[in-house]
């Protein structure tokens, strides 16, 4: 379990977390909390040494958005954490450069590793993990910025991006032995392998939740 001084986790739990609720389904607050469980995943299973006041901070600030749009929104969500001056009682101008740049390496198609431990951690811990969770943030993506796109087209747009990302020369890039992304990326690919049975398994995915 990811252990915070108290202080630090008040403050970020009563001024940082309730900012996710700006943000688009998908990517609301409950969605910090799967980040740091599949954090404490690949610490435990790769026995990383961190600083979990560093950790914690980095995954807690790494998806605010002002405006909630997703261009350049690490680079938005990093210069917030900097400037906020409470954290100057807890880190280092180093260290809150640590946290920066995790939080700007965060994105899966940045072309390069992450230039620090915790970026890499946040950039894989931050990753779906599972094939449903894919199927439904890619269709509600694809909805946010294409309000009028039928589900038809937003089937077809989904599978070509998961196609792109994951698919055997996606970009998605893993940093650590991860043994629930593994199995998570075969899944997909095997998914991804059949564009019509794709589209079908989103489908009817979809409309089983619109039905509840």
């Amino acid at each position: 379990m990811i252990k915070v001084n108290e202080e630090l986790k008040k403050y970020i739990e009563e001024n940082i977390i309730p900012l996710y609720d700006n943000n688009y389904i998908g990517d609301e607050k409950n969605r910090i909390n799967y980040v740091i469980s599949r954090s404490e995943d690949i610490i435990k299973e790769n026995n990383l040494k961190v600083d979990y006041d560093i950790l914690y901070t980095v995954i807690a600030y790494h998806d605010i958005r002002k405006d909630n749009t997703e261009r350049d929104h690490e680079l938005v969500s990093a210069k917030i954490m900097y400037y906020d001056k409470f954290l100057e009682n807890y880190f280092s101008k180093k260290e809150r450069l640590i946290i920066k740049e995790a939080i700007e390496d965060q994105r899966s198609n940045l072309g390069r590793e992450p230039g620090n431990i915790y970026g890499k951690i946040l950039s894989s811990a931050s990753r779906n993990s599972s094939v449903e969770q894919c199927l439904l943030r890619s269709y509600k993506y694809g909805k946010k910025i294409n309000p009028n796109a039928t589900d038809e087209e937003l089937f077809e747009n989904s599978y070509n991006a998961l196609l792109n990302k994951f698919g055997p020369e996606g970009y998605a890039k893993f940093y650590f032995k991860d043994e629930t992304y593994d199995k998570f990326l075969e899944d997909i690919r095997k998914l991804l392998s059949d564009k019509e049975k794709f589209i079908n398994t989103q489908k009817k995915y979809i409309f089983s939740l619109k039905d509840k």
